[in-house]
């Protein structure tokens, strides 16, 4: 109790002398000490003896890094609006006395009004061209070389000086030049979103090797062939277009527009991209067994459509391209994508390639060999022994468990309930015996197929999809409906 006295005492005479201290005075001592601190902080931290103070301080820092060009990947790091076809200027180089061949292909995706461009020609059209239709891309005549050339090499000196040209019509707003030619079918949906990924700020040279090894041993499998396209940023353009004419004279005896541009753009530091989905086809024949099992990557582009035979059965050539582009205005991030499911009652493998055609095999066979392209084309150069290409095949053969039934697009449509139907009919009579293996079924009956997807969803490029086969009363009419596959799911 003693203990407490005291205590109690001094809280006694704190309360006493608060009760004489009016709230003004209270409220200008403390405006006055606040004063005085401020003043010792202002004094004492500026001071240079006082460096050490500030850098303990300075630990308490939010520290953000710096955003360097080399930590964006992608546009969308640079800038707020993403890359649209707004931002693309195509190149595409032709001739008079190509052109009206050929200007369908070109047609078959250039967007009036839309895509920004121009055809390069070697001289001035003729009054058959005039007037120019508003469905094809204004074109330039390429300016005369003013420096002496060899000129078994003038043509090529006339497609590589084309970048230079282009970016001297001097277009706005441009964060990509796509190069390709007149034979060229673009996906430019595709290659919106592909370009999209990549920093445009920085330098950059995208494009795809050729599908033969030949054409690659002969140039470089380290360049991008043009006629399947590549896409150049524009400040790699910006800094081509003063630079090529003396990278052409500094290597007069470099043969192929595409190698002197590789050859050039090694001397900047530059070196390829390799984007999957830019083709070359350089093949010859049918390659409808290659676009039936294409890998999972956008198509950006197909070229050498006069070389290699119509794609589609009973259809030439542009009537093909024309098509092929009916599938890809629907739904362009699943154009040509392979998927690949079973029916178990009747031991049944079904392969896709959206937009184009549908195998069935009366057999079950793995995703490993439905995955490889049957080899219905032939090598772009048959003095080179094999390999002959830059991907596994698989043989064509009359084995009929192995050997497909074939089908081709007929149409696509949007229906109700956000569906897309596309439908392939036989190409043909398989004119092979039914397989053999207990069990199997023959699908001889089977004279139509119909691919359900969803009209709004896109499919994410490389990722492949999984199916189901639906059972319909039509026994002559298969369906298989698309869908995402679940989380590890196994189809074997």
């Amino acid at each position: 109790m003693s203990s407490e006295k005291p205590i109690n005492s001094v809280s006694a005479a704190i309360q006493q002398s608060l009760q004489h201290i009016s709230l003004g005075t209270l409220c200008k001592s403390i405006a006055t000490w606040g004063l005085i601190l401020l003043l010792l902080y202002t004094v004492l931290f500026n001071h240079p003896c006082c460096s050490q103070t500030m850098n303990r301080f300075a630990l308490f820092k939010l520290k953000w890094p710096p955003l360097s060009p080399n930590n964006a990947t992608t546009s969308a790091n640079v800038t707020t609006t993403p890359t649209s076809i707004s931002h693309i200027v195509f190149a595409m180089v032709s001739s008079v006395n190509t052109w009206k061949h050929r200007k369908s292909y070109v047609e078959s995706w250039w967007r009036p009004n839309v895509t920004r461009g121009y055809i390069f020609l070697d001289r001035d059209p003729s009054q058959r061209f005039h007037p120019w239709p508003s469905s094809s891309p204004p074109f330039r005549v390429n300016a005369p070389v003013k420096f002496r050339l060899n000129r078994k090499y003038a043509t090529q000196v006339r497609i590589v000086r084309t970048i230079m040209e282009t970016f001297m019509q001097g277009d706005k707003d441009v964060r990509w030049y796509v190069m390709a030619d007149d034979d060229t079918v673009l996906f430019i949906d595709n290659l919106v979103e592909v370009l999209a990924k990549y920093n445009h700020t920085e330098y950059f040279y995208i494009g795809m090797n050729s599908e033969s090894v030949s054409s690659n041993v002969n140039f470089s499998f380290e360049m991008a062939f043009g006629g399947a396209g590549y896409a150049l940023s524009y400040p790699l353009a910006e800094a081509l277009s003063t630079k090529v004419d003396g990278c052409i004279q500094r290597y007069p005896n470099v043969y192929s527009s595409d190698f002197i541009l590789q050859t050039c753009l090694a001397d900047f530091g530059v070196p390829l991209t390799h984007h999957r989905g830019f083709h070359q086809i350089d093949l010859h024949g049918d390659i409808s067994g290659l676009l039936s099992a294409h890998h999972q990557s956008p198509v950006l582009s197909l070229h050498h459509i006069d070389v290699v035979d119509p794609i589609f059965p009973s259809m030439n050539r542009s009537a093909s391209v024309n098509h092929l582009m009916e599938a890809a205005k629907v739904d362009h991030s699943r154009l040509l994508e392979q998927t690949i499911c079973y029916q178990r009652k009747n031991n049944w493998s079904f392969s896709t390639s959206w937009g184009y055609s549908a195998h069935i095999y009366e057999n079950i066979h793995p995703r490993s060999f439905l995955l490889l392209p049957i080899e219905t084309f032939r090598p772009w150069l048959r003095i080179f022994k094999p390999p002959f290409y830059m991907f596994n095949t698989r043989s064509l053969t009359n084995d009929p468990c192995d050997a497909p039934h074939e089908f081709f697009m007929e149409s696509v449509e949007k229906t109700r309930g956000n569906q897309v139907v596309t439908t392939y009919t036989r190409k043909s009579p398989r004119n092979l015996p039914p397989c053999s293996s207990s069990g199997n079924h023959s699908a001889n009956h089977i004279s139509k197929i119909q691919v359900f997807s969803s009209a709004t969803t896109l499919k994410k490029a490389g990722l492949m999809e999984c199916c189901d086969v639906e059972e319909t009363a039509d026994m002559n009419i298969t369906r298989i409906k698309l869908r995402a596959c679940m989380k590890d799911e196994v189809i074997a």
